[in-house]
């Protein structure tokens, strides 16, 4: 089943509105990047700008409740916006079943992965999608992702596909906990004594899980698995398998540093969310992922996100002392949508809740 990619168009059209992906293009044996996924030269990841690997922190969790641990998640928050995390129990057999699972899930017959599409999935719980935003983007990203909405067991149960879900469930359920001892510690610095059931909606009442697939790609150097973004989460928790490709913002200008594999860590970034809640006290940093030449690449971020119609803005603790609001209150379900109406573009999304 070749597609005839003679034309940018027919690539579109096979990828996208046809729904085969950036992995049934891949499963056609072609040798070189289609037109609508090089890069212009200035989006393209430059080597020569790359600093050294030590820099992000990876910081022992084993014991949350060691004031040393909530100042290393805190600083860390406040310096890079992104840190890894080991010994915070989630054992590595579920961690490594759950990579296994998104690989067994892309490797599924193509009309098998399209019954998630979006106007075939039987549920808004789950969505197989391409690229980022394809409708509103200029060059498509090297990258398939299924798209698992946390609202509960049963309804994860009933919907998310047979082939990942158990797996996905067991991750989830996990993880949530970790989320919330993250939280706790990032909160406490602001001020916020305890996390009422009003700041959890607006913290973590829509959590997504996103297995995300890179396919091989014949020149990754032209591309983007995923473009220069900061996360519009509260926080984010990646796993990430050991091919390699995920790189933040360094420290002078247009740098870059790639974020290692760690065995059995999680990478923890702080979404925009966060940053405008503490008023700029963290920050969400601008980050970005290459496929690979030779191996097919996962990556699984937890995204960390608002109840849809909660507001989100500066919290009354941060302003207490009588700081001045950087950012407006904005629903978050609006400030979502402005982030999907166009292409990745850095930090520029933070901007639409900028006083």
């Amino acid at each position: 089943m070749s597609p005839p990619i003679s034309s940018s168009s027919d690539v579109i059209d096979f990828v996208v509105h046809k729904g085969n992906g950036v992995k049934g293009l891949v499963d056609t044996g072609l040798e070189t990047v289609p037109e609508p996924y090089i890069q212009p030269l200035e989006e393209r990841l430059d080597p020569t700008k790359f600093q050294p690997e030590n820099f992000i922190p990876i910081i022992d969790v084993s014991n949350w409740d060691d004031p040393k641990v909530v100042d290393s998640i805190c600083d860390a928050a406040s310096k890079w916006g992104f840190f890894q995390i080991v010994n915070h129990g989630v054992p590595l057999e579920v961690l490594e079943n759950l990579k296994s699972a998104a690989h067994s899930f892309f490797q599924l017959p193509s009309e098998e992965r399209k019954k998630y599409l979006k106007e075939n999935s039987p549920s808004e719980a789950v969505c197989l999608c391409t690229s980022f935003s394809p409708q509103a983007e200029k060059v498509l990203e090297w990258k398939d992702f299924l798209r698992l909405s946390w609202v509960s067991e049963d309804q994860a149960s009933a919907f998310w596909p047979p082939v990942c879900k158990e797996e996905a469930l067991e991750y989830v359920k996990k993880v949530e906990l970790v989320t919330k001892r993250l939280l706790e510690a990032l909160l406490k610095r602001l001020g916020v004594k305890e996390i009422d059931k009003t700041t959890e909606y607006k913290l973590m009442a829509s959590p997504i899980l996103s297995l995300n697939y890179y396919p091989c790609c014949p020149s990754p150097e032209l591309t983007a698995g995923v473009g220069r973004h900061s996360d519009v989460s509260t926080i984010t928790i990646l796993l990430q398998d050991d091919t390699g490709g995920l790189y933040v913002r360094g420290t002078s200008e247009d740098s870059w540093i790639h974020v290692p594999h760690v065995t059995g860590a999680l990478v923890i970034n702080i979404g925009d969310v966060l940053q405008i809640m503490s008023n700029d006290k963290y920050k969400s940093i601008e980050h970005r992922a290459i496929a690979s030449r030779s191996k097919n690449r996962v990556s699984i971020p937890f995204f960390v996100n608002p109840g849809s119609d909660a507001t989100i803005g500066p919290l009354p603790e941060v302003l207490a002392s009588g700081e001045t609001p950087i950012y407006k209150h904005v629903v978050f379900s609006d400030y979502f949508k402005h982030f999907f109406s166009k292409g990745h573009d850095g930090k520029k999304t933070v901007e639409f809740a900028k006083i």
